[in-house]
């Protein structure tokens, strides 16, 4: 059983979820609910929680405050949010659950399978600390999303953007190519991290593959439109991409000349 608490300032959102979990989810067991930050504060020093589900948008102190708690009493945190779009690929890139409202059964069932495995493994805790931390510090500087969080086998590898060479697709996993020769595969699609990513730098040049054009060496359209990479890599670029990533490589060689 996961021991569950509720944090939500909207008594509808917070009878709705506790419904949902209890016809749905038979290994949740819930705790307590809060309708702010500090009552949720409470719940975690009296009792021992596995799991949080935790608006964002609340007057005073918003969800993201209730993360060194997270933290100090080791609570996986699922966020049930409608916030905006910046905050959701902040969360997507450090692999933390989100669900939107109103809340999806199948999408809740999912979360929920998630977390107990990632509790039930009992998962390296400076993994899962380091991936909040990083979302906090995506949060508060908002101007781009310098790391991310790719789920492994032990728990979180937190990647620096810039060691990323390219993503490529198989099936619905990605595969992580990076700078140290590494690879990582993550249980996630490509469009996934296309959302992620910030768009100036990486460029979807096929429908399995995202590049980054740091590591760009060359490219050509002698046998239609092909990338070389600095690692030696050969990528094919799409027909009805080629365009748009000419364009790409255009304004990404002019900011990059104005950094200089």
């Amino acid at each position: 059983m996961l021991n569950t608490i509720i944090v939500d300032d909207e008594e509808f959102a917070r009878s709705s979820l506790y419904f949902l979990l209890q016809e749905n989810c038979e290994n949740i067991h819930i705790s307590g609910i809060a309708k702010s930050v500090a009552e949720a504060r409470l719940l975690l020093s009296n009792h021992q929680i596995d799991l949080i589900f935790l608006d964002i948008a609340m007057p005073g102190e918003n969800g993201f405050e209730l993360i060194p708690q997270a933290q100090q009493y080791n609570s996986h945190v699922i966020f049930t949010t409608a916030f905006d779009q910046y905050a959701l690929r902040a969360i997507k890139a450090n692999a933390l659950d989100y669900l939107l409202k109103p809340i999806d059964i199948d999408e809740l069932k999912l979360a929920v399978e998630k977390a107990g495995k990632y509790i039930s493994l009992n998962k390296k805790e400076y993994n899962r600390n380091e991936s909040l931390q990083n979302l906090a510090a995506n949060l508060s500087d908002r101007s781009e999303i310098r790391k991310i969080s790719l789920p492994n086998g032990q728990g979180y590898s937190l990647i620096d953007i810039n060691d990323i060479i390219h993503i490529e697709a198989d099936s619905n996993y990605s595969v992580f190519h990076l700078s140290n020769k590494e690879k990582i595969t993550v249980s996630k699609v490509l469009k996934e991290y296309e959302e992620i990513l910030p768009e100036q730098q990486f460029v979807r040049i096929h429908k399995s593959s995202i590049v980054n054009l740091n590591y760009l060496k060359e490219y050509n359209s002698k046998n239609g439109v092909e990338v070389l990479l600095k690692n030696g890599e050969k990528i094919a670029v799409s027909r009805r991409r080629a365009s748009d990533f000419a364009e790409k490589v255009k304004s990404y060689i002019r900011i990059e000349s104005d950094k200089s």
